[in-house]
């Protein structure tokens, strides 16, 4: 059994900084890409940043300059350290991981439970 546990999340002031950790744990073989998603009060969920097995990083245009997504492999844990932060951030931050819970088995996404921030003005 696989679990993905989101933590760092709270209440902070505007201009203020998290940040976000995400652990995965159980019967894992290798993980490929992790990364980080929010949904915002009566918004779609979307994506914040994501860290591929190759190095590459992906960001949202509005969190570039602001966000910075890392990762320890060794630890299966993905990282979001968030800066400069806005009320517009103000969501369920999510956390996923590509992963393989075997040699032969192909790449299942999952999902952490969420963890909230909630940003003041």
């Amino acid at each position: 059994q696989v679990q993905l546990v989101e933590s760092g999340g709270g209440l902070v002031q505007a201009g203020g900084s998290l940040r976000l950790s995400c652990v995965a744990s159980g019967s894992i073989f290798s993980i490929n890409a992790m990364g980080w998603y929010r949904q915002g009060p009566g918004k779609q969920r979307e994506l914040v940043a994501v860290f591929a097995s190759g190095g590459s990083t992906n960001y949202a245009d509005s969190v570039k300059g602001r966000f910075t997504i890392s990762r320890d492999n060794a630890k299966n844990t993905v990282y979001l350290q968030m800066n400069s932060l806005k009320p517009e951030d103000t969501a369920v931050y999510y956390c996923n991981a590509d992963l393989k819970i075997s040699y032969s088995g192909g790449y299942i996404r999952y999902w952490g439970q969420g963890t909230q921030v909630t940003v003041s003005s």
